[in-house]
Order: C-alpha cells, then sequence, then structure tokens
C-alpha cells in the first residue's frame, strides 16, 4: 500500500499514530519535566509517561535527549537485610515458586527494611500483593520486634478481607515466625509460605520494592523523627507508588490502576502489549 501510494513507512505510521509529535523544545521541556519528578526513572519509564501523557514519542529519542541533558537517574545504594533466622520456630516450605497467580489476594509478600535517621534506626513492615504490586499494609516504628508485622498485616487483612486459601509469603525472619504472626495468618485461614534460608531471590519483589522505596523516597528525605517519618513515607506509598507510579511489570500501569483493569481484559490487554514493545 505504502509502494502503491508513494509514502515511507515512518510516514504512514506517524500519520496513523495516536499521539500528538512533539516539536524538539517541547520533548525537552516534558522529558525534564518527568526526570526532575521522577529521578529513578531511565529511558523506558520516561517515554512510556510520555506516552501516557498523549505524546507520540519513540524511545531512543528520548535516550538522546537524557543523555544530551545528562539526566541520569540516581544511582543505587547497596541493600541491607534484617532478617534474622536464627531461632527455634516453625519454618515453612516455599509454596510461592510454584504459584502462578492470575489475580488479587492470591499471594502476598511481605518484607522488613530498616530506615536510618540522623540518630536512630526505624524498620518498616510491608505487605504487598504480589499480582498488582500494590503496598496493601505497612507499618512503622523504632523496634524490630513482631509487633511491627503483626501491625503490617492486621492493616492489610482489613482492606482486603481476603478468602480461605490466601498464600503469605515472607522470609524465615523471627517476626514471621513469631507465634502471634502465624497465629493471625491461621486464624484467617491464610496459608504460611517461606523462602529458603539466605535465598532473597525467593522474596525479589518485596526486595525490588525496598530499593525503590529507599532510591525515590528515603534517600531523598531527611526525616526528623518517627511522627515525620511516618507521615510522609506513608503519603510516597499511598499517594505516590500505589497511584501513580509506572511498572514495567505491569505494562507501565500504577498498581492501582491496574487492579482496575485487571477485572476488563479488554482494557488490560493494551496495558500488557506496550511492556513487550
Amino acid at each position: 500500500m505504502c509502494v502503491l501510494t508513494r509514502v515511507s513507512r515512518a510516514g504512514f505510521y506517524r500519520r496513523r499514530g495516536a499521539g500528538s509529535r512533539p516539536t524538539a523544545v517541547e520533548l525537552r521541556d516534558q522529558v525534564q519535566r518527568v526526570a526532575l519528578e521522577w529521578p529513578t526513572y531511565g529511558s523506558r519509564r520516561i517515554t512510556a509517561e510520555l506516552r501516557r501523557g498523549g505524546l507520540s514519542v519513540n524511545r531512543k529519542r528520548v535516550q538522546r535527549v537524557m543523555r544530551e541533558d545528562n539526566l541520569l537517574c540516581l544511582r543505587k545504594r547497596k541493600f541491607v537485610a534484617t532478617t534474622d533466622s536464627a531461632h527455634g520456630l516453625k519454618v515453612y516450605p516455599n509454596l510461592a515458586a510454584a504459584l502462578v497467580v492470575s489475580g488479587i489476594n492470591q499471594l502476598w509478600r511481605a518484607d522488613i527494611t530498616y530506615i536510618r535517621l540522623l540518630e536512630e534506626f526505624l524498620y518498616l513492615a510491608v505487605v504487598l500483593d504480589a499480582f498488582s504490586r500494590r503496598a496493601i499494609g505497612w507499618a512503622l516504628d523504632g523496634t524490630l520486634e513482631a509487633r511491627l508485622a503483626v501491625a503490617a498485616l492486621e492493616m492489610a487483612l482489613e482492606r482486603r478481607r481476603p478468602a480461605p486459601g490466601l498464600v503469605h509469603h515472607s522470609d524465615q525472619g523471627v517476626q514471621y515466625a513469631s507465634r502471634d504472626y502465624v497465629a493471625l495468618l491461621e486464624a484467617h485461614e491464610v496459608q504460611i509460605s517461606m523462602s529458603r534460608r539466605g535465598n532473597p531471590w525467593d522474596n525479589a519483589t518485596c526486595e525490588s520494592f525496598m530499593k525503590t522505596l529507599k532510591c525515590e523516597e528515603v534517600y531523598r528525605s531527611e526525616y526528623r523523627n518517627l511522627a515525620e517519618a511516618r507521615v510522609r513515607i506513608g503519603e510516597f506509598l499511598e499517594e505516590i507508588y500505589n497511584q501513580k507510579r509506572l511498572h514495567s511489570s505491569l505494562g507501565y500501569c500504577p498498581p492501582s490502576e491496574f487492579e482496575r483493569l485487571q477485572s476488563s481484559p479488554r482494557m488490560l490487554a493494551p496495558a500488557l502489549a506496550q511492556e513487550a514493545v
């Protein structure tokens, strides 16, 4: 058809493209705006964000602008583990490894990380839905005792009210093997799953989440005390991570939007197809 009409392929696809093609000045302005708002975004996520805004733009063109303007994403710091698995409590097998997740409330993943203030350490426990990567429960405190993890789990259970059969996966840390935590899971008929000892890849989703949290919020902030940290981290989790941040594994959708789309396969398919592109 292009040969018969004497139109180049590139011109044909540009003509039928859905978005508007920005000028060099407009593109540079938009790339800079996204890069300033999301310093850890690379060219893929920035391209996806621009396309969501209605711009028809090629990733190579975005890469060129980022390279020329030195808009490099922030370097990630080394992750520090907080797991204490040297205990005599019961350890459960890894059920998550063989589970194929196809919807929400089928598999939850939990983990704990540290947050350093000027003169003390705080600890954050989170529970994620493995299907949508959404943070559904969290708790921040100055202790590593089991009640920290229990508080995050209670929030997740209250918000989601899952049906019996849900699988809960964590590491072998003493908080997750504690009697209080296990009893809460059993009371809601939740199946317990744990990573192999010393194997962070078994809970890679949580490891990735913690790195995102550190790089996009914690390392960019200075919290004066527990109260301020709790407010600002809560805002990041609920308003930015869950509602706005694009995830490549979700077809460059935020978790909350992905959960809405998953109930409509026709709407979800284009988002997942974009990831392959």
